[in-house]
């Protein structure tokens, strides 16, 4: 490991304390083998002026639920010394208690809830204190023999402190272990918390940082001597995508919600997953407990039998859980992760974004756990202590504080000929509404459309076979299933009469507007059984029922289209597949319709535009927002019972009724 220390960069945070406490922060923050989405946490003692101008001295930590890698100078929370310092002598103190008293010692009361490790920091008799969870220290330190490794690393250059509990209970053990003492005589640079991490500390933050890298460094490399003669196995990964779907339908049954899915499928990954006893010691524990709030205990492990391996991580997890408990309530049984024979690794999450979290830690996790297994051992935190964590209410509240669940979070939605218009607006409702949106669309402007919204976007002639089927299997492969497919793809041709119309126009709109759905329906099908809360909504439109002349060609192919989805819903019913069609009519803010289109469309009716725009029966004008709501509706809740729906979305037309 390398110092990331840059004299110029530096500067640009400023050379005040507090500038240089951010810079190093995120120095420490940059490096995934030192902290991991949210870990960690650092401190710097400052004096300064309070509102009536006396001196006032503090302890800036890190504010909770912020990030090393992107923390400000708002992120980090001033607290009143002498309160910390009162709190570190009191003989017991509830995590209730600390956080509210904490609170009530800052002098910015704006600023973010102060670190639980804010005490252990003002009792260090250093300015800069420096704090990660480092991979390599987790394998140093879990192992039968952690305490005599780190005294071979490091000697007397720092203090080993036994594993206790976050929080005050760790920053009085440490106040027990320093009292009295000069550290600065004794030359303690830092302290290794067995099975939990690494604190170093200085007057300097640069020296504070540097001191961190060097002590990773020096575990890295003890940890590599060691392990010269350990080879992890390596084999090519035989993907199956259909088991994958299944898999991830299998754990959001199991967690009672749609889950994204990110596999794995790396070599390293898959020579993890194969080697023969990584069933063992893969599920013995977290690199450090602070994990097991995003990964639980221990990742499943999927044998042969995917459902049977799956239930029995269950009962071990409730079993677990009985054995620990004391008047909490059993979260979910579902893994958050999973070692799988010649697939890899795949992680679970309720969104994208969760799913990467999840990731992040369980490659971590691998590399080190094997590392750690390989020289002498790998022993984790026993299972009280983890539990403890994953179950303390100031760990939980860190995942409470998200926003109220969409409706299709967790679902993965495919929509087609989505580039504009009704499409678009399709697309943008899904994914207002949760969904993990893949937009399919022949507009090379696709991929940047879709980033629009915060989906992939995919360009894909869809009258062709193989590109359609990649673009599905790349779904599958990014997200581990397919819930919902939106098939709206089509054209309109110019109106002519049967006896003048080219055969060209005909064989195009059916090719566009009929078989390329039937084709994208023999390749999704396969997934969207196994998907969650499954749904399929063609568009169609009123044309199928109420036909114009010198439009067989469209009118036809949607009338075609309904029958299609008919027989789907009959066919996929027993796998609770839902299939419906919706029926948009007169939906004028499209790209089709241009001012002078519709300038010229009222004046043949003898209407003005705003009179043309709105008139269906209830003399409401119909925007593509309000087929892409209804669509979101239509793979909701709502219509959790339907199957086999025509919906028109137009206002009401008599033709039609």
């Amino acid at each position: 490991m390398h110092s990331l220390w840059n004299d110029q960069e530096a500067l640009t945070f400023g050379t005040d304390l507090l500038g240089q406490r951010v810079y190093t922060s995120r120095l420490l923050g940059r490096d995934p083998a030192l902290v991991l989405h949210g870990g960690g946490n650092t401190s710097v003692k400052i004096t300064e002026k309070d509102f009536f101008g006396d001196d006032v001295s503090l302890c800036y930590v890190k504010g909770s639920g912020w990030d090393l890698g992107t923390i400000e100078r708002a992120g980090f929370s001033p607290v009143r010394m002498e309160a910390l310092v009162k709190m570190s002598k009191l003989p017991t103190m509830s995590d209730e208690d600390m956080v509210v008293q904490q609170r009530a010692a800052m002098t910015n009361p704006n600023a973010p809830a102060a670190s639980i490790e804010a005490i252990l920091h003002a009792i260090l008799p250093f300015r800069f204190v420096d704090h990660s969870h480092a991979n390599a220290i987790a394998a140093l330190t879990c192992n039968a023999e952690g305490e005599a490794r780190v005294k071979e690393v490091y000697g007397k250059r720092v203090i080993v402190v036994p594993y206790v509990m976050p929080g005050f209970i760790l920053a009085k053990t440490i106040a027990d272990l320093i009292a009295g003492r000069d550290l600065r005589a004794e030359g303690i640079q830092g302290m290794v918390l067995l099975k939990h991490g690494l604190f170093t500390f200085d007057d300097d933050a640069k020296k504070s940082y540097e001191l961190h890298i060097e002590m990773v460094t020096m575990a890295e490399e003890y940890l590599a001597k060691k392990s010269a003669n350990a080879s992890a196995a390596k084999a090519e990964s035989s993907q199956d995508l259909l088991a994958l779907a299944k898999l991830r339908q299998a754990v959001s049954k199991l967690r009672g919600l749609p889950q994204i899915a990110r596999l794995n499928s790396s070599a390293e990954a898959v020579g993890y997953a194969n080697l023969p006893t990584v069933a063992d010691f893969g599920t013995r524990g977290p690199l450090t407990p602070d994990h097991s709030i995003r990964t639980k205990r221990a990742p499943a492990f999927i044998g042969e039998d995917m459902g049977a391996s799956l239930q029995a991580f269950a009962d071990d997890y409730a079993a677990y859980f009985n054995r620990n408990a004391s008047g909490q309530t059993m979260l979910d049984a579902a893994p958050r992760f999973a070692i799988w024979p010649n697939h890899g690794v795949i992680s679970f999450g309720d969104t994208v974004k969760d799913a990467n979290i999840v990731a992040d830690i369980a490659a971590s996790t691998l590399a080190t756990v094997q590392l750690g297994e390989a020289v002498g051992g790998w022993q984790p935190l026993p299972e009280k202590d983890i539990f403890d964590i994953e179950y303390w209410d100031l760990e939980q509240a860190k995942l409470r504080k998200g926003s109220a669940r969409k409706i299709h979070q967790g679902k993965i939605a495919l929509v087609t000929g989505c580039a504009a218009g009704i499409g678009f607006a399709i697309a943008e409702s899904l994914a207002e509404q949760g969904a993990q949106v893949v937009g399919l669309d022949i507009d090379k402007e696709i991929p940047d459309i879709m980033k629009k919204i915060g989906g992939i976007g995919i360009v894909v002639n869809l009258t062709e076979d193989k590109p359609v089927q990649d673009a599905i299997d790349f779904v599958v492969r990014e997200f581990g299933g397919i819930d919902i497919v939106v098939s709206n793809a089509g054209i309109f041709p110019k109106n002519d009469h049967l006896d003048v119309m080219a055969q060209t126009d005909w064989d195009r709109t059916i090719s566009i507007n009929l078989t390329s759905h039937q084709k994208l329906m023999n390749k999704v099908v396969p997934f969207v059984k196994v998907g969650c809360d499954a749904s399929i909504i063609f568009v169609g439109s009123r044309n199928f029922k109420a036909p114009g002349p010198g439009a067989s060609a469209y009118s036809c192919s949607k009338a075609a289209l309904t029958q299609l989805c008919r027989v789907a819903a009959l066919e996929l019913a027993s796998n609770r597949v839902r299939v419906n069609i919706v029926h948009p009519d007169a939906v004028f803010d499209t790209k089709l319709w241009t001012p002078e289109a519709l300038q010229k469309s009222a004046e043949r009716y003898g209407m003005t535009v705003e009179e043309y725009k709105t008139k269906n029966l209830m003399k409401v004008e119909i925007k593509s927002k309000d087929i892409g709501n209804m669509v979101s509706a239509m793979a909701g809740p709502l219509f959790s019972k339907v199957t086999g729906a025509q919906i028109p979305v137009d206002g009401g037309n008599d033709r039609v009724i």
